[in-house]
């Protein structure tokens, strides 16, 4: 049985300055990638991240752009190649969540979820579509939340529904190119995404949903980030939820 090397391959992190994708960053330049951390607002975030790699013996750059804007997503995609290459791997963690009741959702935060959650997904995942190398591959990020049905999350579960179709519709779009195409969904994470606004009486709730009783860490999901990311290459056209045994 033969292994993927993962020495010498290069993936583009969105939202790799923060959070899940900041541990994905770390577990992949571990790993002996050479690493493209976007940012969307916090460059300095992103120079920090790059810095610590840089000084492991890694490499890295940081990209920034608005991941729904296709020409400064266009640009970071260069940028990468133009540093490194080319690309094997994108990893879209960049995304974001307002929690409320539909009857009472302002519907400008519903855009502002579709505009980042869906529409900046299919903006990255069309680019890495078209630049991906062969044996690559791409992976977006959903929810656990798409099963649970936790009131208050609909809209965003709504945006993360979507993830899905288009990660599955697209692996099978790219038929014959060797490039694989999953969808990770992670469960209750302790990122700030999931921590603010909530009480400690929740949080301790959900904590204890999954048979594991404890919240998922970032290194959780960035365990399933990198398997999918190297090694698992007869895994593709698939959702994979992360989180503890709660689904």
């Amino acid at each position: 049985m033969s292994t993927l090397s993962t020495t010498g391959r290069v993936a583009l992190v969105t939202g790799g300055s923060g959070g899940i994708g900041h541990a994905v960053v770390e577990r992949l330049a571990a790993d002996g990638y050479a690493l493209a951390v976007h940012y969307a607002g916090n460059q300095a975030a992103a120079d920090a991240v790059v810095a610590t790699i840089i000084a492991a013996g890694g490499q890295a750059i940081a990209v920034g752009g608005d991941v729904a804007d296709e020409v400064a997503m266009a640009d970071a995609f260069a940028q990468t190649e133009k540093a490194f290459g080319g690309i094997d791997v994108v990893i879209n963690t960049a995304g974001i969540m307002i929690l409320s009741p539909v009857a009472t959702l302002n519907l400008d935060d519903l855009d502002r979820m579709h505009r980042t959650n869906i529409r900046g997904t299919f903006v990255v995942s069309q680019l890495a579509a078209n630049r991906v190398r062969a044996g690559g591959a791409i992976i977006n990020f959903s929810t656990s939340v798409t099963k649970l049905a936790l009131p208050g999350y609909a809209a965003y579960a709504a945006s993360k529904g979507a993830v899905d179709a288009i990660s599955l519709v697209l692996a099978k779009e790219l038929r014959g190119k060797d490039i694989t195409v999953n969808a990770v969904a992670p469960g209750p994470t302790a990122t700030p995404l999931f921590l603010d606004g909530k009480d400690a009486e929740t949080i301790e709730r959900m904590a204890t949903m999954n048979p594991i009783e404890r919240l998922g860490t970032p290194e959780d999901i960035a365990e399933a980030v990198a398997f999918l990311a190297g090694p698992a290459r007869w895994v593709n056209g698939q959702t994979i939820y992360v989180n503890g045994g709660m689904v």
